[in-house]
């Protein structure tokens, strides 16, 4: 049993064992819902007393003996009015306001042993069939997901076809754990977040903003090469903006809002309004176009507080965001380019990508005419570059069809980066035009783009991907000159100008402690290079070099670890 479908049900499954479990060992118990998800499962309680990880192993050893009575999963088919009378029988008041949401006339339960459960299924067929599981964690979760319900108790849990599979994901969970941006992002100082200045915003530090300078700095660079233009938007903008752009339908829930001079304001959840207002700046002819324009826009949405994690998912967030106007018969052109720009990008960064095309959602800006000619192009532009890619039927943006891409870092896990979206709809909402080859007014077609997506969480996935060892081009300290003792100072300080001068990012520890405990320090700052010297050193003028993950790599004159280190950064190695 390893096919998703299977591990699907398999752990639906031992949701339902768990739950059992739960209801035995604590009664008074009242039943959320158990589905499986990725790499496991969860059930929500309303339960009449708090339980904490200590709870966990004994719910273990009960969701073992209930697994080793080998009891069969049965289905039972009832009528609403049925299972309405045998839900209201046993209180269970959530379950009764699931029933009421199904629009079917015979609902299904499930049961093994003395467990009855409202499920549409499917299970395993005996409870022997969990082979290996394990309860990982208790979180608090509103009923729906809506704050104003009771807060549940939430059990997680994993389940796998074999002890081997189980014990494997348990190595990568601890993996994960050690290269968690927000621990990551403590013990390097990199940057912070205060309740009191507000959830979900970040406070970058001085190691942090050198990371994200340097991520900002090779963008612009790369933009501009490509035809791009910088540009450069204020934060706020009066609500007409937004009515036009159609967001205060179809984002209202996401925006914020603020009155100036008895005006409506909002604080800008997208920046291409704005781009938009400096495209029509002129008339533009047709041998003008493509306008490309780029800038780092940094936009504000409201997330709800209990979906904020880290750099992950903030309320403040910074997009390399552009917006390409083009005629239609430049469209797959442009799209091909983006593509290949953004596989350059994904491979400087060491990370392997999968695509997806998103496409029409229920509630849509536009004619379903232009959406479908804008997924044929997406389509032909990834066949073009020969990108693999699945459809996401209905996760397209309100106003086009898009491209998704997720990155995979070191672990194997996803994370949500570049995205590329066809817009048909902002262009005719704004009145956009050019002037044709013929002298008509015609309306450009505007390509929304994203090559990093998010910078926070781009670089939440970047430091777990790197464990926090950033590359050589990326360190915020490249090298770490360490002094054997205090008459050593002056020549360390010697070395850390001449590399400073050449452009390395170098510090000096000055410290009254052992040289062992220096290398330490900086081996947990996870600093690139660790420069020794001492009376040899200083004798020969030379630096003893230590990598952090290579160790001792012996005695260089300081030129010649300079140019090494050149090449090095200069190839983004």
């Amino acid at each position: 049993m390893t096919k998703k479908a299977d591990l699907e049900t398999l752990r639906h499954s031992a949701s339902h064992i768990m739950a059992q479990a739960v209801v035995e060992l604590f009664p008074g118990v009242k039943l959320g819902i158990g589905p499986s998800i990725e790499n496991g499962f969860y059930y929500d309680f309303d339960m009449p007393e708090q339980i904490t990880s200590e709870d966990l192993p004994k719910i273990e050893k009960k969701m073992k003996e209930i697994i080793k009575s080998n009891a069969k999963f049965e289905k039972i088919e009832m009528t609403k009015e049925e299972a309405a009378q045998f839900l209201e029988e046993r209180e269970e008041k959530y379950k009764i306001e699931i029933l009421h949401e199904i629009p079917d006339k015979m609902v299904t339960f499930y049961k093994h042993g003395d467990f009855i459960d409202l499920c549409r299924g499917p299970h395993v067929r005996y409870t022997k069939e969990i082979k290996a599981f394990k309860l990982l964690s208790i979180a608090g979760a509103y009923w729906h997901g809506i704050e104003t319900n009771p807060m549940m108790q939430r059990i997680y849990g994993t389940a796998w076809a074999s002890k081997e599979d189980l014990d494997n994901y348990l190595t990568s969970l601890e993996e994960a754990k050690k290269r968690d941006h927000r621990k990551l992002g403590k013990e390097l100082d990199l940057f912070s977040m205060h309740e009191e200045a507000g959830a979900g915003f970040v406070y970058y530090h001085p190691k942090g903003a050198m990371v994200r300078y340097l991520i900002e700095d090779f963008m612009r660079q790369e933009n501009l090469k490509r035809g791009y233009e910088m540009v450069a938007i204020p934060h706020i903008a009066k609500i007409d903006l937004w009515n036009t752009s159609g967001h205060t339908n179809y984002y209202r829930e996401n925006m914020y809002f603020m009155q100036i001079d008895e005006q409506d304001y909002v604080v800008k959840p997208m920046n291409c309004p704005g781009h938009i207002l400096i495209y029509k700046r002129k008339l533009m002819s047709y041998r003008d176009l493509p306008v490309r324009m780029f800038e780092f826009g940094t936009v504000y949405r409201y997330e709800k507080s209990g979906v904020l994690h880290g750099l992950l998912r903030v309320r403040g967030f910074t997009q390399d965001d552009a917006h390409i106007f083009c005629r239609l018969d430049q469209l797959e052109e442009e799209i091909v380019s983006v593509l290949e720009f953004i596989d350059f990008v994904m491979k400087t960064f060491k990370f392997e990508y999968e695509v997806n095309l998103s496409t029409r959602p229920e509630k849509f800006a536009g004619t379903e005419e232009n959406w479908d000619k804008a997924t044929e192009i997406l389509k032909k532009a990834l066949k073009h570059k020969k990108m693999p890619f699945e459809i996401d039927p209905g996760a397209g943006v309100f106003y086009g069809p898009k491209i998704d891409i997720k990155l995979k870092d070191a672990l194997g896990r996803t994370w949500q980066g570049p995205t590329v979206q066809v817009d048909f709809n902002l262009p005719q909402r704004f009145a956009l035009n050019y002037t044709a080859a013929d002298g008509t007014k015609q309306t450009p077609v505007m390509v929304h783009r994203a090559v990093l997506g998010s910078l926070e969480r781009f670089l939440g996935a970047l430091i777990e991907h790197y464990a926090g060892a950033f590359p050589l081009w990326l360190a915020p300290v490249q090298a770490k000159v360490l002094p054997i003792s205090d008459r050593h100072n002056n020549y360390a300080e010697k070395v850390a100008a001449e590399l400073r001068q050449a452009g390395i990012r170098v510090e000096v520890d000055q410290r009254k402690e052992k040289i062992g405990a220096k290398i330490r320090d900086a081996q947990l700052e996870k600093i690139p290079y660790m420069l020794i010297v001492g009376d040899n050193e200083a004798d020969a003028g030379q630096v003893a070099v230590r990598h952090r993950s290579e160790g001792d790599l012996g005695a260089e004159k300081t030129a010649e670890l300079l140019a090494k280190l050149r090449r090095d950064i200069d190839s983004k190695a």
